[in-house]
């Protein structure tokens, strides 16, 4: 078995743990960082005092009791719904694994996270995948992933709102497509990381749907990527026993550190994604107007979710020299050859917070000389 080079965190890593590291983060994908110091802030004395005596063991496989009971009243679910795992990506690396039988089939979203498409591929799982066109404004088409599905589809995933693009699915237009996969006894999988982190129409979550599998994590909407913490919202009890089994043989568990800290965060989410959203709506007015200054030489579909854009070069030239050119000058955006597309390029507009305008200043500056150095080759 092989997997494809990750090329999204090769170019991360490059830039994220240089000495110094770049000066600007657009390329990540993640909102406004918290601090440990800021979360223990909070605590109240009896918090504290258990956070202090927490074993330094295994914790259950399924996830501490607590905060599966946590994200269950967060979700709208029973707490025996609740899977824990290692992030978003153990998640989906238990589900792509489990749906790799001979033969079978998987209909899935492009461009997407670069696990959505090695995954599958790595475990010889065919993918069939529906296309995001930035025509559309990267809507769904949900006719064509209909087409996609036959006898030998073992799931359907949507991501909502969607990395790298930003946009989002309507409440009709999950309902629609769990209910066709459903009918058919395909796995419905909705990937939510960003939720309920929304610039417009707002959706409760696919966690009401009964038959929907619902990914969520502390990555993206909570800000807290070092946590490595994710969960699985699934009500087929046949399938929660083969989840934890897959992980008892892949990570066995999370830090039960982690786990008290991310029981803490839910209970405190409404200060979290307030935080989140105050900062990623601002930064979006900003980049409104740069986009809309820049609209000679950069497309772009304004994201209606999420921490992230995907624009592209309206020259549609390959965006890595392009990338790599503003990279030293201190701004770092994500090439779209890591997403299949080259002459896009991801652009996260949360995790430099307030620095936010500076960047796009810094990024003007570089666009109107580039766009000279071009001229004159």
């Amino acid at each position: 078995m092989q997997l494809a080079p990750f090329l999204l965190d090769q170019w991360l890593n490059q830039y994220h743990f240089a000495d110094p590291p770049v000066e600007y983060d657009l390329a990540s994908s993640t909102g406004p960082s918290w601090i440990l110091k800021e979360l223990i802030d909070s605590f109240d004395e009896d918090e504290r005092r258990r956070f202090s005596n927490t074993k330094l063991v295994y914790s259950n496989a399924a996830g501490g009791a607590e905060l599966r009971e946590a994200i269950a009243d967060m979700q709208g679910v029973d707490a025996d719904h609740v899977q824990i795992v290692t992030g978003a990506s153990e998640a989906l690396l238990i589900l792509f694994f489990l749906a790799a039988e001979q033969g079978a089939n998987a209909v899935l979203p492009f461009p997407a996270f670069p696990t959505m498409t090695a995954l599958p591929e790595s475990f010889g799982l065919e993918s069939r995948f529906y296309l995001l066109r930035r025509e559309s404004e990267y809507r769904i088409d949900i006719d064509e992933i209909k087409s996609l599905a036959d006898e030998r589809t073992k799931l359907i995933l949507v991501n909502s709102p969607h990395n790298p693009t930003g946009a989002t699915l309507t409440d009709e237009e999950l309902r629609s497509l769990n209910d066709f996969a459903v009918e058919r006894g395909i796995q419905f999988i909705v990937d939510e990381v960003y939720h309920p982190i929304y610039y417009g129409r707002e959706t409760p979550g696919a966690a009401a749907l009964p038959h929907a599998t619902v990914l969520g994590d502390f990555s993206k909407a909570f800000c807290m990527s070092g946590l490595r913490v994710g969960w699985i919202i699934e009500r087929d009890r046949k399938r929660l026993e083969r989840y934890m089994d897959a992980r008892s043989y892949f990570t066995i568990s999370n830090s039960p550190l982690c786990e008290s800290l991310a029981t803490a965060a839910v209970q405190r989410r409404d200060c979290v994604f307030a935080r989140a959203r105050a900062v990623t709506s601002k930064n979006l007015e900003f980049l409104d107007k740069f986009m809309a200054e820049h609209a000679d030489r950069l497309g772009w579909v304004r994201p209606r979710g999420g921490m992230t854009a995907f624009p592209w070069l309206v020259s549609n030239s390959d965006s890595r020299p392009f990338c790599s050119a503003l990279a030293e000058r201190g701004v770092l955006l994500a090439p779209g050859d890591c997403f299949g597309m080259p002459e896009h390029f991801r652009l996260g507009f949360g995790a430099s917070g307030e620095r936010f305008p500076e960047a796009l200043e810094r990024f003007a500056d570089f666009i109107k000389h580039y766009s000279v150095q071009t001229a004159q080759a």
